[in-house]
């Protein structure tokens, strides 16, 4: 027992002293997906949101951004209000200029030499550190600034900036521990191994504002594999990015790894793009940026030093499709949670349905009768279901499907909602909307908003109607509900490219890390899969090594010699 336990310990003592290259094997914690905190009224997790959103009401956050460690609060300054409360200012942040952008890119490439170069131990013991302080310290603190920045309720954050935060950090860990010990067989007489290096350069990790788990991980997977970042976080969510940052500083991350730098979004990102060292484009967000982004990147393509990785996540026109055999209660439950959960402002929420005429009376009834009962407001009610979209122009939006619909009665209908206000905050009532035009704009259209377009097909019309559905611009998520496995073979033959994340029988939202991983294509993406090891991968740059202990020392083949 005691020889085993010492040449473990030898074993543990290589690994830490050398790392990687000393070819030893990497052994971390096993991953699991942390369990979702219930929120009960009285409730210890209940009490700690409370108390954190109370204090951050009362003292006002000052964001700064943050180049090599170093926070600036110079620059224009923005205010920082609740989506549902946008006449309360609870904070404010600084936008960097021309100048501080290039020195957030000098200084990530000025970080890298020493990040690199660290073995893959001491950089994933930091994830999985931030990873213990979220589900310990931070874990009302983030949920709070989720709840007051981007609108969430206390549920809702609850899944997004803890569960799903935690969940990044542990398996992607585990899923690098993956990758750093796949290794190649070796012949006799020569010992191959395969080194993952980081790539050259810096990534540009652009995040949107429904996410902030989102958010955290596309600076932190690439940071996992040893890459440095220049981060730009949405405008609207930038609370919780401050947050982020304070837990990356508290569980040791080295300063420069990851720059935050807020700002015009234009200029930033001309900046970047310009760059010899860009080496890699992390982001989500709108498929016009995306686009845009890839067309310079390919314009500028002879002043990189190498070609960039780019790995996007965009839009999504999700779909429910039930067929004739779905069961009506779960498939009502299924469009109301997927399309009005988070205001329907996530990329995978349900924006469309297609429902055979013989089962609509019923769910209709059951979708109008669960939207009656949903309560919308104050996200920091618990009680509320439904909260205020984003900011003024996703309210504008929203209510430009509306009166198009309301314009077009002879093809449309509205069942539930159809109206809005934003007196105190952005609110669009959850609405559901009936048509008979397949080329409705609600229909086809990206919304990001609580609104539900359903088409009514005949029941001897379905393989009419999955054309419909499937012949359409975007690929993120779908459903299909149908108690026929005949029917369900078909439909997913049909839909195959429809959707990265395809669900039977379920909504079309909340993939876990680990279980679901995420991601489409189309104009969804490039479906490069966060939450596995398939991402990480799109982070490092292999190179294959190959020593031989008893070279040849003469050139002639075996046959030639005499």
């Amino acid at each position: 027992l005691r020889s085993s336990v010492l040449t473990n310990f030898a074993k543990t003592n290589l690994r830490f002293s050398h790392g990687l290259a000393s070819g030893s094997r990497l052994s971390i914690p096993d991953a699991y997906n942390d369990p979702i905190r219930d929120y009960m009224p009285g409730s210890d997790e209940t009490i700690a949101v409370q108390k954190a959103i109370k204090d951050m009401r009362e003292n006002p956050t000052e964001v700064p951004f943050v180049i090599n460690g170093k926070e600036y609060t110079t620059g224009e300054k923005k205010d920082i209000r609740p989506p549902y409360e946008h006449g309360t200012v609870i904070g404010s942040y600084y936008e960097a200029n021309r100048e501080q952008v290039r020195e957030a890119i000098n200084g990530t490439l000025q970080a890298r030499k020493e990040w690199a170069a660290l073995p893959v131990e001491h950089r994933l013991a930091i994830f999985l550190r931030c990873a213990e302080l979220l589900r310990t310290t931070y874990r009302p603190i983030l949920n709070a600034a989720t709840i007051l920045g981007q609108g969430k309720n206390m549920f809702q954050a609850e899944i997004d900036s803890a569960c799903e935060l935690i969940d990044f950090w542990r398996f992607n860990a585990e899923f690098a521990e993956r990758i750093y010990n796949e290794q190649p067989t070796s012949d006799e007489g020569v010992w191959n191994r395969s080194e993952y290096r980081p790539l050259e350069g810096f990534i540009y990790a652009i995040t949107p504002f429904n996410f902030t788990a989102i958010a955290a991980n596309l600076t932190s997977a690439p940071a996992m594999m040893g890459n440095v970042n220049v981060w730009k976080p949405s405008a609207h969510s930038m609370l919780s990015a401050h947050y982020i940052m304070q837990i990356y500083k508290a569980a040791g991350l080295p300063d420069g790894v990851v720059n935050m730098i807020p700002g015009d979004p234009v200029m930033i990102t001309e900046e970047i793009l310009n760059h010899p060292e860009l080496a890699g484009i992390h982001y989500t967000g709108s498929t016009q940026v995306f686009r845009d982004i890839w067309k310079t990147v390919g314009n500028n393509i002879h002043n990189y030093k190498n070609y960039p990785r780019i790995v996007g996540e965009t839009g999504g026109k999700d779909f429910i499709f039930a067929h004739p055999s779905a069961k009506v209660d779960a498939l009502a439950t299924a469009m109301v949670r997927g399309a009005f959960e988070y205001q329907g402002q996530k990329c995978s929420a349900a924006s469309r349905a297609f429902i055979p005429a013989s089962l609509w009376p019923q769910v209709k009834d059951l979708c109008c009768d669960q939207i009656s009962r949903m309560k919308i407001g104050n996200p920091e009610d618990a009680e509320t279901m439904v909260g205020a979209v984003i900011h003024r122009e996703a309210f504008e939006r929203s209510k430009r499907y509306i009166l198009y619909a309301k314009d077009n009665k002879d093809t449309h209908k509205i069942v539930a909602g159809g109206t809005y206000d934003d007196s105190v905050g952005y609110f669009i009532h959850p609405t559901l909307i009936e048509t008979s035009d397949s080329q409705s704009r609600c229909l086809n259209e990206e919304i990001f908003a609580p609104i539900l377009t359903v088409y009514v097909y005949e029941d001897n019309k379905l393989p009419e109607t999955l054309d419909i559905c499937e012949n359409h611009s975007y690929g993120l998520t779908g459903s299909v509900f149908s108690q026929d496995r005949y029917a369900l073979h078909q439909m997913m033959q049909k839909l195959q490219y429809s959707a990265g994340n395809f669900y039977i029988n379920d909504k079309p939202t909340g993939a876990v890390v680990g279980q679901q991983p995420f991601g489409g294509s189309r104009l969804s993406g490039t479906n490069d899969k966060a939450g596995s090891y398939l991402n990480l991968l799109r982070w490092v740059s292999p190179r294959s090594i190959k020593e031989t202990f008893n070279p040849p020392t003469d050139f002639p083949y075996p046959y030639m010699k005499k």
